[in-house]
């Protein structure tokens, strides 16, 4: 049998905040006799370790009904039925819980979920920033999942409408071997483009960060 999933490493502060301020929003609520009057507001809250099968675990227990092991206290005494879904917190994670709790017609709100795939006109709004900063040629990163994917699609398709020229456009994952990721940091070093337009997660972002702070391989032989 595959082992549990479960969380490691240290805790997202900025998500935490999100899920305090959700709790403090939805107590106000509660406790207002004139926002929603005679309906009680009741939450679980789920860490995706930013990891998409941790999210779509937690998407079939949400459309199945609440897990006994997360509902063991009283504050959910009533009915187990999910009613909505806040997040996740990143797009690639939203998209794969959306095409689950979707045909259960769960509705699903992300508060960070920014691929141009989920919104036509952000890519749009980048390229034209870009031109407006006279960064024409440039150099494009992304992570390899349908964020990364997606995102840069939309966005190289507006940048040529803009006259942006790319040098390169390379992907990379955090769990790609450690060669892939430093062959795009030699990409990037051995460019001449000054600008980099990146489509990342943190966590892509900050292991690509950390490969460029380290000595630049040797150049290829032959």
């Amino acid at each position: 049998m595959p082992e549990s999933l479960s969380c490691a490493g240290s805790i997202n502060s900025r998500g935490l905040r999100f899920s305090r301020a959700m709790v403090f929003a939805i107590e106000q609520i509660n406790n207002s006799t004139e926002l929603l009057p005679g309906i009680k507001l009741g939450y679980e809250i789920y860490d995706s370790c930013a990891s998409v099968s941790v999210a779509v675990h937690v998407a079939f227990q949400l459309s199945g009904g609440l897990d006994p092991v997360f509902n063991t206290g009283d504050k959910c005494s009533e009915s187990g039925m999910v009613m909505a879904v806040v997040g996740a917190s990143a797009s690639t994670s939203s998209i794969s819980m959306s095409r689950i709790i979707g045909p259960f017609n769960i509705p699903q709100v992300s508060h960070f979920a920014t691929c141009a795939c989920l919104s036509d006109t952000a890519a749009d709004a980048l390229a034209k920033l870009v031109k407006h900063f006279g960064w024409t040629w440039i150099g494009a990163v992304r992570s390899d999942s349908d964020y990364g994917n997606n995102g840069m699609a939309s966005f190289l398709h507006a940048a040529r409408k803009e006259g942006i020229c790319v040098e390169y456009s390379e992907s990379f994952y955090r769990t790609h071997p450690r060669s892939r990721i430093q062959r795009v940091a030699d990409v990037i070093r051995r460019s001449t483009a000054k600008v980099v337009v990146a489509f990342t997660s943190i966590g892509d972002m900050s292991i690509l960060l950390e490969e460029l702070s380290r000595k630049p391989s040797p150049p290829a032989s032959g």
